[in-house]
């Protein structure tokens, strides 16, 4: 049974200590903004305290688009990713670092809604600096608590080494993954991976923040339909780009 602790889903925290950050040195220039002398004598160089106040406006309000992308924005572009694809119901989906399991949650209640036979699997080497509290287990306490445990596997492995057969998957689904595989010839390995697996006249969708034309630029050297999509400005921070990539039948 579960605790009342575990009957919440959660989430996670993208990127905390990026978030934190914004919050602590924005801070920190307002501080020396309010209660630093109006001149610092730094040498031969004198500073106007009063000057911090625009990095620390900056920096608390950068924060504050991270914590409504957190609390609101990711949920709202999971459904934007989601609606790029017309459901059927019969799918077989891979979401490639799934992280606590927000967008594998989503596909699998895609699927559970229209009734159908289809599976999602989500793979992740579960890095607690990329999402907090970041682990296997609590990504399945909260498919266990949407109620889609059945339709949903849990696979620990990097994106770069999938152990799936070729032609695997209708839908292959990521967010905020890929541009955490820093070194670029794993990173090409791991979208090759993805082109790998989809099946014929499967798609992949894949959002990030950076690098979406190298991506694009790698399904398109293998040979499939790319386009973007632009994410929300409002509510994703920073801004997201959703990359299709259709493989030819």
């Amino acid at each position: 049974m579960l605790t009342t602790s575990s009957n919440k889903l959660d989430y996670g925290v993208d990127a905390p200590a990026v978030m934190r950050n914004f919050f602590l040195i924005g801070a920190a220039c307002l501080l020396v903004a309010i209660f630093s002398p109006r001149i610092l004598h730094l040498g031969p160089v004198d500073l106007s305290t009063r000057s911090m106040y625009w990095p620390a406006g900056f920096l608390i309000g950068e924060g504050f688009l991270f914590l409504l992308y957190v609390k609101v924005g990711k949920f709202r572009h999971r459904d934007f990713m989601l609606s790029l694809y017309p459901w059927r119901g019969d799918e077989s989906v891979l979401d490639v670092g799934c992280g606590r399991g927000l967008l594998l949650a989503g596909a699998a209640k895609r699927i559970a809604s229209l009734s159908g036979a289809g599976h999602a699997t989500g793979i992740d080497v579960w890095s607690n600096v990329d999402m907090g509290g970041n682990s296997a287990a609590a990504t399945q306490r909260n498919l266990d608590l949407e109620g889609i445990s059945d339709y949903c596997t849990l696979l620990s492995q990097p994106a770069q080494e999938m152990s799936f057969p070729d032609d695997t998957f209708d839908v292959v689904v990521s967010n905020l993954c890929i541009h955490n595989i820093y070194d670029p010839p794993t990173r090409r390995n791991a979208l090759q991976q993805i082109v790998r697996v989809l099946k014929p006249g499967g798609i992949a969708l894949i959002s990030d923040y950076k690098l979406t034309e190298e991506y694009a630029r790698e399904f398109r050297n293998a040979g499939l339909l790319v386009e973007k999509k632009r994410g929300s400005f409002l509510t994703t921070f920073p801004p997201l780009t959703v990359v299709l990539a259709r493989k030819p039948m």
